[in-house]
């Protein structure tokens, strides 16, 4: 399987070294592509040597995201969080769920590293909400097949949720894979603004989403609760 992951960073200088290095561990025969939204400090100084292809462009995750998969060169699109450490043999899983040609992508489960039980309501419960409610956020890790992406048109250039809006998009074109292997996020948000506190915001976030409420809203409460240290 051809396949090609897809990072977009914004001002990610303490991770993105390290980051590189573990997908060239675990994704050797991967592609990847770094898709940088213009950092300030020295992202793609410590990209650089460490991708097959670093771009830059205006900072937004749905542009830099869509700008990722008209670069690659890739069958299937893998987009992936700089913070994410992937399981071993995760490529094995997205090529063994593709080979179902009516399945058009997929995503992993994934797990925050900490005891506490505030993190099972984000790596366990939301999971099974997420199903329940169709909705999953971009640290899941989304695979898709290039042709698939490109007939449902990409990520959605809106304020907020970009990456539910292409989920969503994506279950309506076919089958959606569950890789039970999950994806370990790093908790350093969840620590600097308080765990229960982000954990529910982003549930009232996704709450009101669900509900249609507008974009304008859910971008007024995600900059008062989760851009600042508690």
């Amino acid at each position: 399987m051809n396949l090609s992951i897809i990072v977009p960073v914004l001002n990610e200088a303490a991770l993105i070294r390290e980051f590189l290095t573990h997908l060239r561990d675990r994704a050797p025969e991967a592609e990847t592509i770094v898709v940088d939204g213009t950092s300030s400090d020295r992202t793609t100084e410590f990209a650089g040597g460490l991708c097959d292809q670093l771009l830059q462009t205006a900072p937004g995750r749905a542009g830099q995201l869509n700008a990722g998969a008209r670069a690659a060169r890739g069958e299937v699109f893998w987009f992936l969080h700089v913070d994410a450490r992937i399981p071993d043999g995760a490529i094995a899983e997205i090529e063994h769920a593709l080979k179902d040609r009516q399945t058009v992508g997929g995503f992993f489960r994934i797990r925050v590293p900490r005891p506490y039980i505030v993190y099972r309501f984000t790596d366990c419960f939301a999971h099974y909400a997420g199903l329940l409610l169709r909705m999953r956020y971009g640290d899941h890790g989304f695979f898709c097949r290039r042709e698939i992406f490109e007939k449902i048109g990409g990520f959605p250039k809106v304020v907020l949720m970009e990456e539910a809006d292409f989920f969503r998009k994506l279950r309506r074109a076919g089958r959606i894979a569950v890789i039970r292997q999950r994806i370990v996020v790093n908790p350093r948000r969840y620590e600097k603004i308080g765990p229960a506190r982000l954990t529910f915001a982003y549930g009232l976030i996704g709450l009101l989403y669900i509900f249609h409420a507008p974009r304008r809203l859910l971008h007024s409460i995600y900059r008062h609760t989760c851009c600042r240290s508690s």
